[in-house]
């Protein structure tokens, strides 16, 4: 295959939760390239795949769903599509919202752009019964339907996809429209792009959906006289009111999937019976035996040894708190319901000079800031990447440490749980408050693409949660072992103790923690939950009383972000305002902790 000369490049194209992606997957089956788009942060993902006997370099285009850009990744989209003189189009649209599909093909139509129709999810149960052959006659492209998942009709795609013909696809638009483009100067496409952002804008996305409608009108398998199973809760799930139960009984099944049986049952088990009962003590009896240097075994197997320490904190303890986290996030994630809390919560953030589309970035958070932080190139304007960015760093922590953070807190209550809930909101909602009134500039609109309600599939949740996991124990592990040599370091030369003698103004004084809690807030910049798994030590071995567990717990949440999340945000924002940021949410974690420490000694909380 390395050996076919490559000739032309294949895009492909679609609006976002189409399962482009996998159909990219699917098709190269090899390592992928990423790279930014020149002159721009918006990544490309592009690899080589035989299609048809032809070695093509395939790229993954953003999702788009219009050809008149509102973001910067459908303005990358728009411009790669126009600049493919020496490419083929592929457009995957989802079979069972082929109003929306072709809403795109024909602006892919007005653009003039030659291209075959990928249509995906075909073996969902509730998948309309399309005409296939009538449809590609009347628009007047190849037509495929598709399963990327269960890899079905596609070297049937593989064979169209390199004889795209243009479609016929001519909307009729109103006198006043068709004389302002004629007016113009320009290109049909180039006039009705301009005019998208005129008081035009309105008349148009009506005459598209009146074009639509009647190319579907004869298709009995028209997705909108076939409602699908569950869309009633999808619309609950977005409803004002009826939302919050919704969201409220999320979280509780998160909590009791995460908090107690990943960061309870399942890190006791693996801490207690593998690591403590036989991979620590094995190892020092090997270690011992074998290897004579004292500081070396200590290195492996003391109190800060790479197997006792390093090992047993990212396996033992985090580990299985991110598969239970990756998964529960895989379910909400294939079901359709994140979307539906942007929706839902867009009122809320609102106030805080943000839109219903932060939540998408912040609920990434949830799974790694670092991630999350590089997702806020999809929110519209500066103003709101730079608040979300602030937020990320201050009050979402990720999933590791998420899950060590519910683990502590199920020991404790739920008056602890409520405690720490309500600073880390009330933080949230402040901050992005007090935020929109000091960042300069404009929110941008809220347009959020709403996917079907589905069942999730197991063989896609299973996908999701190796990939992730995989990408935990690559990047997790060794800034773990990092951190435990700092640590060991610290402690051989007797730096370890004079740093604690030096913070112990501020953590024993201000916070009313021990001495020892130092370390886990010396760690925690090179990972949060490295942070938060000493802490968790500290509380198994009763180093810790409940107060002491949530004022611990608060800083820590709250405390500066990790060197990967630091440099991602020097990358994003710059240096000077990514500096910024970490000094401001180091010096506000350690203060909104020494207040509740002081409220608890005020008001008398005796906790747990």
């Amino acid at each position: 295959m390395s050996q076919l000369p490559t000739t032309r490049r294949l895009l492909l194209v679609g609006q976002p939760n189409v399962g482009k992606s996998l159909i990219f997957t699917r098709l190269t089956h090899r390592y992928a390239t990423v790279s930014n788009y020149p002159g721009t942060t918006v990544e490309i993902t592009s690899a080589l795949a035989e299609v048809d006997g032809e070695l093509r370099e395939v790229i993954d285009t953003p999702g788009t769903n219009t050809l008149s850009p509102q973001s910067h990744e459908e303005r990358v989209t728009r411009d790669l599509l126009l600049d493919a003189v020496d490419a083929d189009v592929v457009q995957v649209g989802d079979i069972g919202n082929l109003r929306r599909t072709l809403l795109l093909s024909l602006q892919l139509a007005e653009h003039d752009v030659a291209f075959t129709l990928c249509l995906n999810m075909s073996d969902e149960p509730n998948a309309p019964a399309i005409d296939i052959d009538a449809l590609a006659d009347r628009i007047g492209v190849p037509v495929v339907a598709v399963s990327a998942l269960r890899r079905w009709n596609l070297e049937k795609l593989k064979r169209h996809a390199v004889r795209p013909t243009r479609p016929r696809l001519i909307a009729q638009y109103s006198q006043a429209v068709e004389e302002a483009i004629a007016a113009s100067g320009k290109s049909r496409a180039e006039a009705l792009t301009d005019l998208s952002d005129t008081s035009f804008a309105t008349e148009i996305a009506a005459a598209r959906l009146a074009f639509v409608d009647e190319v579907l009108s004869g298709n009995a398998g028209s997705p909108a006289c076939a409602p699908r199973p569950g869309e009633r809760f999808g619309h609950l799930c977005m409803h004002s009111i009826w939302g919050w139960p919704i969201l409220l009984a999320v979280l509780y099944a998160a909590w009791l999937f995460v908090g107690k049986f990943g960061a309870g049952t399942l890190v006791d088990f693996v801490e207690r019976s593998i690591f403590e009962g036989w991979i620590n003590p094995w190892a020092t009896r090997i270690i011992d035996a074998i290897v004579p240097i004292a500081f070396v075994r200590d290195l492996l197997v003391g109190p800060y040894g790479v197997i006792t320490m390093a090992l047993t904190y990212a396996i033992a303890i985090v580990l299985p708190v991110v598969i239970t986290f990756f998964t529960l996030f895989g379910i909400l994630e294939d079901s359709g319901y994140l979307p539906r809390l942007a929706v839902m919560l867009h009122r809320t953030f609102r106030r805080m000079g943000l839109n219903g589309k932060a939540v998408l970035p912040m609920v990434l958070g949830l799974g790694c800031d670092t991630m999350a932080t590089l997702t806020t190139r999809v929110l519209e304007t500066k103003k709101e990447r730079v608040i979300v960015t602030i937020l990320l760093a201050l009050g979402i922590p990720c999933s590791a440490q998420l899950g060590v953070i519910m683990a502590m807190l199920g020991r404790l209550g739920p008056a602890a749980t409520l405690i720490w809930l309500g600073v880390t909101l009330v933080t949230i909602f402040m901050v992005g408050f007090l935020s929109s009134k000091v960042v300069p500039g404009t929110t941008g609109d809220f347009i959020v693409e709403i996917p079907p309600m589905r069942v999730p599939r197991l063989s896609n949740i299973l996908i999701k949660v190796l990939a992730r996991t995989e990408w935990y124990l690559k990047e997790a592990v060794p800034l773990f072992i990092v951190g435990t040599l700092l640590l060991y370091v610290l402690d051989a030369t007797h730096l370890l103790a004079i740093l604690q003698r030096g913070l112990s103004p501020l953590v024993v004084t201000v916070l009313g923690l021990p001495a020892e809690a130092a370390n886990a807030f010396l760690i925690g910049f090179l990972r949060r939950d490295y942070g938060a798994a000493g802490l968790y030590a500290m509380q198994r071995s009763g180093g810790l009383t409940p107060n002491q567990t949530v004022i611990a717990l608060t800083v820590i949440t709250l405390f500066i972000p990790c060197v990967a999340n630091f440099l991602v945000m020097i990358r994003e924002r710059g240096k000077r305002a990514a500096v910024a940021i970490a000094a401001f949410v180091t010096v506000y974690a350690f203060a909104i902790g020494g207040v509740l420490h002081a409220a608890f000694r005020m008001f008398g909380v005796r906790l747990g």
